[in-house]
């Protein structure tokens, strides 16, 4: 009985914990005017701004970005894939579409481009039918894809974020998402292209469209120099989503915003708080070098070495950097060498690592060796000579006994 108690209580304090981590900013000086937001670093996933994170919300085309990823992965990008009815019909009005006609051939990397560059939800629906046979089999794959990267309140019902009660996510989920979704150089193309191109079909000549995306528009007065992408969304339920990427001084962010309406002077509230939240990432962030590369951060004596080549400076293999707050302290450096460190020592060898912490976070690189170790000979070279003494003197005591034997003899003739 107290064990259950005792559970329900931990069961309690953990619920408790997370609903206030879910529900508060982690900067309250920092006006954000929609439901749910979140801003990362896109190297390490550390989380710089939080602002009800945790809670389901609709996320409308935001959706695709994992539909596309599992595309690529998928499919080859020169497969030709012929656009069935069931895909083009499933699309309520007022949805965006590409207005991909049945019977139509296509390829998959246009039909990706036009998917996340126009949010095109029918180019969603022809590949998860390509993929998977059905929406719902599709569907399956997304949730499983979003359990492997970590996602733990997010479920799926379709591939394009059309409406649906049972189709929702977090601000932190869509981030771990885009996260690994911006590692894919495809990927990364597709949703920084301003506008896109489909090539002329059986159907359909050369079709344009334009970026759904007002950061990456120039005559756009939201446009952001620095941005790289990713995905817009729209419902009526989930009001105005964005999932954005930027890039400036070597640190990549990612921001992600739910449930944006407009703000009191009429701007859209889902791209002001973009590049606040962006703006306060770069004014409060960077990325410092806490070492570069061919740095000696440790000598050792190299057990066994000769002495001209044991003391051995362990050099960093390659540069260490990484994320820092303004106020963050860099803790010293902490050096684990492998065991039993002898000679003969190959020039950049791996000798051990060293490790720099910052929070939470640590950035780990391997110590090489700056140059070859020669084994000490001297303990041989006198085990040589030791030997080759006994040896003589074993090889002279035998000779001088054979002539010995020798003297006997004749001395033996001599007599008889």
């Amino acid at each position: 009985m107290k064990r259950k108690i005792l559970l329900l209580l931990m069961f309690i304090f953990i619920s408790i914990g997370h609903f206030s981590y879910a529900t508060n900013d982690t900067n309250s000086d920092l006006k954000i005017y929609s439901d749910a937001a979140i801003l990362i670093d896109a190297n390490t996933g550390t989380v710089l701004y939080s602002k009800k994170s945790d809670e389901r919300l609709y996320p409308a085309s935001t959706t695709k970005i994992l539909t596309a990823i599992i595309a690529i992965e998928k499919c080859n990008l020169d497969d030709v894939v012929t656009v069935s009815k069931s895909a083009v019909s499933a699309i309520p009005a007022g949805y965006s579409s590409a207005y991909l006609s049945e019977g139509e051939n296509i390829s998959v990397k246009d039909l990706l481009t036009v998917f996340l560059v126009h949010s095109a939800n029918d180019a969603g629906y022809i590949l998860a039918e390509h993929i998977s046979g059905s929406i719902d089999e599709f569907a399956n794959l997304m949730n499983k894809k979003a359990l492997d990267l970590g996602c733990k309140d997010t479920h799926f019902v379709n591939p394009s974020g059309i409406h649906n009660k049972e189709h929702y996510t977090t601000a932190y989920d869509l981030s771990l998402i885009a996260k690994y979704c911006m590692k894919n150089s495809i990927f990364r193309n597709i949703v920084s292209l301003k506008s896109c191109t489909i090539n002329s079909t059986n159907k359909f000549g050369v079709r344009k469209y334009a970026n759904t995306n007002d950061l990456l528009s120039p005559s756009s007065k939201y446009y952001l120099e620095d941005c790289i992408g990713i995905k817009t969304g729209y419902t009526a339920q989930a009001k105005n989503c964005l999932i954005s990427a930027c890039n400036k001084d070597n640190l990549e962010l990612i921001s992600v915003i739910l449930g944006a309406n407009q703000t009191e002077k009429g701007e859209s509230s889902r791209y002001i708080d973009t590049i606040n939240l962006f703006n306060y990432g770069y004014s409060n962030f960077s990325i410092k070098t806490f070492a570069e590369k061919d740095d000696v951060i440790e000598t050792i004596e190299v057990k066994n070495g000769s002495k001209d080549t044991k003391n051995l400076d362990l050099i960093l293999e390659d540069s260490i950097s990484g994320l820092i707050g303004n106020n963050d302290e860099v803790l010293n450096p902490n050096i684990l060498l492998k065991e039993n460190i002898s000679a003969p020592i190959a020039k950049n060898s791996v000798i051990g690592t060293v490790t720099y912490s910052v929070g939470d976070i640590s950035y780990t690189k391997n110590l090489i060796a700056s140059h070859d170790v020669e084994k000490n000979n001297t303990l041989v070279v006198i085990l040589v000579i030791i030997l080759s003494v006994i040896i003589f003197l074993i090889l002279m005591r035998f000779l001088s006994l054979k002539s010995k034997k020798k003297r006997k003899r004749k001395i033996k003739y001599k007599y008889l």
